[in-house]
């Protein structure tokens, strides 16, 4: 597979990329002003070479993530919700062909949002809400897929490519803090052959080669690699300047506007200014002009911090030089007695979790890529999630972090019901969906699960052995969606089947405006996918994209993401890897189903022929429709032809698609949710043995 990533439009450079871009304009820089900083390099010869060099060890690349991950999704479709066979077969190959070399791969995630970074983050996510509007309007328009030039990640996709990695078995890293801070780290201590990554902030560390993922060719593992000494011959400077020079140039540290000023005064000092350059790199010239030109000292350092108007935090050039500081190494300008070390975050005297055992095993977990967003409750009580491809205009369906929040503040409660002396501390939570103005984070009260006797002690769900336990664990879970009453029959199914029902029949209850015919798609994309290899998938073709579909399936693979936040609060009553998108959910496979269901097809059709699933999809919509049932929701048929609404919602369908309960519902969910949607307490549900074989014979699914 060819993987050669040359030529990347600006908009694909900014949006969606990891947290931290580095210094503006350095990476244009360093390819118009300094070409020979820029040395296309064999990654296959180099790792001959380190071997070579370092006999006992392995060749090793230390990759960030982040800055890789929208490289990596090459799939034809996008938009559709993911296509994560296909995707995960990319990063096969991406890692097949590197072990091929003899090259080992370490893949590190940024696990947190610093707060210096807080501003920035919100401001890329109202950019990215604006894309996706854009998206909206053309796929609404035109009734397909844009170009590639209005891309836009699929939802979760960074998270999904976490498990993705260790599933494939690869070294996969979540970090505590910085994740460029963490990568330069990683490859200086292990002396690693290098950092694949595109992030300037690497031309600033004095830590590995620098490779540039944008300009990696897979077939022929041939890139780019970044000089920092060629860098430092054309600006006159040293290695020991570079955490200056990226200071006065304003980093996530520094910010720009408070260097205005000094950029002025350097300007009209350099004397070697070039009219031909635009301002960013006569800019750049200049500041490296004016530090060439002074003694590299503390006093130099405490004179600049005098000429910046830094306010209150005169500490900031400091702290910003600091940051580059790796471990073990030292700098000229701070001397060793003025240092502040680099502390990671959630740090165990600050956390939310007084508990030492589970926040270190919380905390085990979440550098290991083991769980999902529980470190950084039980550290800090804050919680961030991304965009995901919402049309705001579609006031029928309540944006993603809206329908999850009563799953998760059950989670909350599990994870935080037995600190500060049972007074449950409240949530930040920074999400994304239309209405929030991400001016400062929501608190959000968890709130117990419906569980006779009450919530088990999280000890208990994390470190009991034992079948009573296990039953625990798989309750809780359940809880956490109120489907506890439905323990036998999902424990009957096999497991990726049985989250998906619980996904889904929590969904259908959750949200009024989902349809018969949008849960006769989603039961008919999880039992027609199994067995579909990703080079199948490839090949499906639509006819046309329905923009409600696309929502639809950001919505479900949100929805996932919880899943695995439940999962890992309750101690695994499931393995992770049964609760992934590539088991349960392909983009244009969801679109087909949604399309053939809402234009009233036969189930034969639906269903692609295959009579053996006929029984099975019977028996997975009565379940659903079960468990609705007992919550007062009744789902009706709401046919929307090729994307609108029908005149006549209850018009007859075929047959096999009628639903047999037709009372009336009031959900809880109209148009916009407010405040707790779970209305009044659910009635406890009755306790449950394990599942049996009779059950297996009630809900029958093929083999997995």
């Amino acid at each position: 597979m060819t993987f050669c990533i040359c030529a990347v439009s600006l908009k694909d450079c900014c949006e969606l990329q990891k947290s931290t871009m580095g210094i503006k304009g350095l990476q244009g820089f360093v390819a118009r002003v300094c070409p020979d900083a820029c040395r296309t390099v064999d990654l296959k010869e180099m790792a001959e070479k380190h071997r070579i060099d370092h006999p006992d060890v392995l060749p090793v690349i230390v990759v960030d993530a982040m800055s890789c991950v929208r490289r990596w999704y090459t799939p034809e479709s996008w938009v559709c919700g993911g296509q994560w066979r296909e995707y995960l077969a990319v990063l096969e190959d991406f890692i097949e062909t590197f072990k091929a070399a003899g090259i080992e791969l370490v893949f590190y995630f940024d696990g947190v949002v610093e707060e210096k970074k807080r501003d920035e983050w919100i401001k890329r996510r109202q950019q990215n809400n604006r894309e996706i509007a854009n998206l909206f309007q053309f796929i609404k328009a035109h009734r397909k897929q844009p170009g590639r030039e209005m891309f836009v990640l699929p939802s979760a996709l960074p998270t999904f490519t976490r498990f993705a990695l260790k599933a494939l078995g690869q070294k996969t890293v979540c970090t505590l803090q910085e994740a460029d801070f963490e990568v330069a780290a990683y490859g200086l201590q292990h002396n690693c052959m290098g950092i694949l990554g595109q992030d300037s902030d690497y031309l600033i560390y004095n830590t590995s080669p620098y490779f540039s993922i944008e300009k990696l060719c897979l077939d022929r593992l041939v890139t780019v690699m970044y000089s920092r000494e060629d860098l430092c011959r054309v600006l006159g400077l040293s290695m020991k300047h570079l955490p200056l020079f990226a200071c006065l140039l304003g980093n996530d540290v520094v910010p720009e506007n408070l260097l205005e000023g000094f950029w002025h005064k350097c300007l009209v000092t350099c004397s070697s200014r070039n009219r031909s350059y635009n301002r960013r790199t006569s800019i750049i010239l200049a500041v490296a002009n004016y530090i060439s030109k002074i003694p590299c000292s503390y006093s130099s350092l405490k004179h600049l911090e005098g000429m910046l108007p830094l306010g209150s935090d005169n500490t900031l050039l400091h702290r910003g030089m600091e940051s580059y500081l790796l471990p073990g190494q030292q700098s000229p300008w701070i001397p060793p007695d003025a240092r502040n070390f680099k502390m990671s975050s959630g740090q165990e005297g600050t956390a939310m979790c007084r508990d030492k055992e589970i926040f270190q095993l919380a905390k085990e977990h979440h550098i290991q890529s083991e769980n999902y967003a529980i470190f950084n409750i039980l550290s800090n009580g804050e919680l961030e999630c991304s965009n995901s491809l919402e049309d705001d205009c579609d006031t029928e369906i309540p944006g993603q972090a809206l329908i999850y929040r009563p799953a998760r503040q059950h989670i909350y409660s599990v994870l935080l019901e037995s600190e500060k002396d049972g007074a449950c501390p409240l949530v930040k939570e920074w999400f994304v969906y239309c209405g929030n103005t991400l001016e400062q984070p929501e608190l959000i009260q968890p709130l117990q699960p419906p569980i006779p006797g009450g919530t088990p002690n999280l000890k208990t769900l994390w470190f009991a052995k034992g079948p009573d336990v296990e039953k625990q664990r798989y309750s809780t879970f359940l809880a956490c969606f109120h489907l506890q009453d439905a323990m036998e029959e999902l424990q009957a199914l096999e497991a990726p089947v049985a989250a998906f029902c619980c996904l889904l029949t929590y969904l259908m209850m959750q949200v009024s405006s989902l349809s018969l015919e949008d849960l006769n798609a989603f039961v008919a994309l999880i039992l027609c996918l199994r067995g579909k290899s990703a080079a199948e998938l490839a090949t499906l073709q639509l006819v046309q994209v329905d923009p409600r579909a696309v929502h639809l399936g950001a919505v479900l693979v949100r929805g996932l993401t919880t899943l695995l936040m439940a999962n890992s609060a309750c101690g695994f009553p499931f393995s992770m890897d049964d609760l992934m998108p590539w088991k349960v959910f392909d983009g244009k496979l969801f679109q087909e189903k949604y399309q053939k269901s809402h234009r009233s097809c036969s189930l034969e059709e639906l269903l692609e022929g295959n009579e053996s699933l006929y029984t099975p999809f019977q028996n997975l919509k009565a379940l659903i429709c079960k468990a609705c049932a007992l919550k007062k929701r009744t789902i009706q048929s709401r046919p929307r032809g090729n994307g609108f609404i029908t005149e006549t919602h209850q018009r007859e369908l075929n047959p096999r698609f009628q639903q047999t309960h037709r009372s009336s519902l009031v959900s809880p969910y109209h148009n916009q949710m407010r405040g707790n949607l779970w209305r009044n307490p659910q009635p406890q549900g009755r306790r449950y043995r394990s599942g049996h074989s009779d059950q297996r014979r009630r809900f029958q699914v093929p083999p997995w």
